[in-house]
C-alpha cells in the first residue's frame, strides 16, 4: 500500500523551514531525516510516527490521538505512532509532535 501523498505534503510544508530535512523511502512508507537521523514518518499502512525521544514519549502520548509505536510485535520506546487523520490534520497536534520529535533529534549528532 502506498503511503499518504496528502499528509506527506503537511509535514514536507511544516518542515520547509528546518534546515537538513532530507526524506528516504523506508519500510513501505516515507521517512523524514534530519542531519541523518530519523525524525518523522508516514506509514505505508496508514498514519504517522514521530520520534519524540524516551524522555518526552509520555508527553507525546497525552496528545489526543496519539498512541505507542510497535514494529514486529515490539513496542519502540521513544516513538509514538498517531493513526487518527483527524489528529494529523490538526496543525496544532501535528506540530506539537514535530516539535518533541525535533528537540530530540537536534540532540543527536548529525550522521
Amino acid at each position: 500500500m502506498a503511503y499518504d501523498e496528502g499528509l506527506a505534503t503537511l509535514l514536507r510544508e511544516d518542515l520547509a523551514q528546518e534546515p537538513g530535512i532530507t526524506e528516504k523511502k523506508m519500510f513501505g512508507g516515507l521517512c523524514f531525516l534530519k542531519d541523518g537521523n530519523m525524525l518523522a514518518g508516514v506509514h505505508g499502512t496508514g498514519g504517522a510516527m514521530f520520534r519524540v525521544g524516551k524522555a518526552a514519549e509520555a508527553e507525546a502520548l497525552a496528545i489526543e490521538g496519539a498512541g505507542p509505536m510497535e514494529m514486529t510485535g515490539q513496542r519502540m520506546g521513544g516513538f509514538i505512532d498517531v493513526r487518527d487523520p483527524d489528529a494529523l490534520a490538526d496543525d496544532t497536534r501535528r506540530n506539537r509532535w514535530l516539535d518533541l520529535a525535533l528537540a530530540h533529534v537536534r540532540s543527536l549528532p548529525a550522521k
